[in-house]
């Protein structure tokens, strides 16, 4: 297959090709968090809320482990885009090798260290003791299933990096059915409980990771190393480290914040948990589509950069912006009005007091949903354009806004405290990476400009 074969997105309409490219990436987010609903959701209608709040008083720690490998394997596909931007395909490949290398290291590391270390990390989290057994069966096969987060996000960076979003949503979808089907066998059929429904999130990972691998070996030849590039160079693990370090740490820098955020939440008690958990459920479904978008304007940016087309890079952040800001407006007000209903998929209708704490979350969510959509857009493209250290500030702001209002409002305020943490740091995130995008594209213009007069 042929550079002409994939999917460019240099040249042409800017609005259509980012919502062609969103588009399939939206709907793998939707499939990607129903993974994790069908989980909750048939965990907490079979097997009660102290299950579902098994289940959900670890998503903190493990969005802080599973988020660095998203954001290790995002950031190693920028390099990738970039040199598909400009046309250089034996650049590329060696990207590829030495991503590679690097993602068998990290699968070993990350594996062993937290699986050794689920002990510490609940207790570190506070997590009540009458769902300790839970949390930890749920927590320690999640951790073993690192390698196929790292193998699917990796395949799929790859094939998004060169236009083709398609793909891992089809792959994902697929998986995705098969995780719905062993949930309902493992858990009803078998009566595994939680560790089947870990099980079966676990195998729909692998499965999706290797129908993409599998595909890049028969379908994207332009991609796979030759012989020649199968020589170690430490200047592209250089360039491949600093970009993916910095977009992992981003991640898991924002969650540092999250887990005190949680361990505050967990000492309020089961029912506040369970709350806790199934608004945030909700949340990260309606989130999907500002990740969809933002992805899709940071590869139009890696590409461009890569042509030196800095006015179309512009172009595709303002759309960008119109795009989740409006979107933002429109689900927050869904999430302030109907989240109580919305939680009916997660607590029955006789846990009155759960269904109340996810509302009140998901209310006050709504009233500043929309600024999660410019702090997404303006940072994956900063990251995009090869920024990624100075990124990690942003996360660092996060952090900071919500250990604040953890130690300082909830034990005044409560769970309400809880309830209006997330926006304090999407606020604070927004006051810092817009600015900062701002003054990455001017330095990036002047010093294309530079060049071409001095060419």
């Amino acid at each position: 297959m042929s550079k002409s074969s994939a999917h460019a997105m240099t040249e042409g309409n800017p609005l259509k090709l980012i919502l062609k490219f969103a588009l399939p990436l939206l709907l793998g987010n939707i499939f990607q968090q129903t993974y994790n609903i069908v989980d909750a959701a048939i965990v907490g209608q079979t097997l009660g809320d102290k299950a579902l709040a098994g289940v959900g008083a670890s998503s903190s720690v493990q969005f802080f482990i599973l988020g660095f490998c998203i954001g290790l394997s995002a950031g190693f596909a920028v390099p990738v885009a970039q040199r598909f931007g400009a046309g250089d395909m034996g650049s590329l490949r060696r990207y590829v090798f030495h991503s590679l290398l690097l993602i068998l290291f990290f699968s070993v590391v990350l594996t062993l260290a937290c699986a050794l270390n689920c002990h510490n990390i609940l207790r570190l989290l506070r997590t009540p003791d009458d769902i300790y057994d839970n949390a930890y069966i749920y927590l320690l096969v999640i951790f073993c299933g690192i390698p196929f987060t790292l193998l699917y996000n990796t395949a799929a960076g790859f094939l998004r990096s060169v236009g083709d979003s398609r793909t891992p949503f089809i792959f994902l979808a697929v998986s995705t059915v098969a995780n719905i089907g062993l949930d309902i066998y493992c858990i009803t059929v078998l009566k595994l409980g939680v560790f089947g429904a870990a099980i079966a999130t676990v195998a729909a990972q692998a499965s999706s990771g290797v129908l993409c691998l599998i595909y890049i070996i028969l379908k994207m030849n332009f991609i796979i190393p030759k012989k020649e590039d199968l020589t170690v160079k430490s200047s592209y693990f250089t360039t491949l480290l600093g970009m993916g370090l910095p977009m992992g740490m981003q991640y898991s820098i924002t969650a540092v914040g999250s887990m005190v955020m949680q361990s505050a939440n967990n000492s309020l008690g089961s029912v506040y948990v369970s709350g806790f958990t199934a608004g945030m459920k909700i949340k990260q479904f309606a989130m999907c589509p500002f990740d969809a978008i933002a992805t899709a304007v940071a590869t139009f940016s890696s590409q461009n950069y890569g042509a030196g087309n800095i006015p179309r890079i512009r172009q595709g952040v303002r759309i960008g912006l119109i795009t989740t800001v409006s979107y933002g407006i429109f689900a927050g007000s869904l999430m302030f009005f109907f989240g109580r209903t919305a939680s009916l998929l997660f607590v029955s209708r006789d846990s009155t007091e759960v269904l109340d704490a996810s509302a009140r979350y998901l209310a006050a969510l709504g009233l500043f949903f929309w600024s999660l959509g410019i702090l997404s857009v303006c940072r994956m493209v900063v990251q995009s354009l090869g920024y990624s250290m100075i990124t990690i500030f942003s996360g660092m702001s996060e952090m900071v806004a919500r250990i604040l209002m953890s130690f300082l409002a909830v034990p005044v305020f409560g769970y309400g405290a809880i309830c209006f943490t997330d926006q304090t740091a999407w606020l604070s995130g927004c006051l810092y990476i817009v600015p900062v995008y701002c003054l990455c594209i001017n330095k990036i213009e002047k010093m294309l400009r530079s060049r071409a007069e001095h060419s």
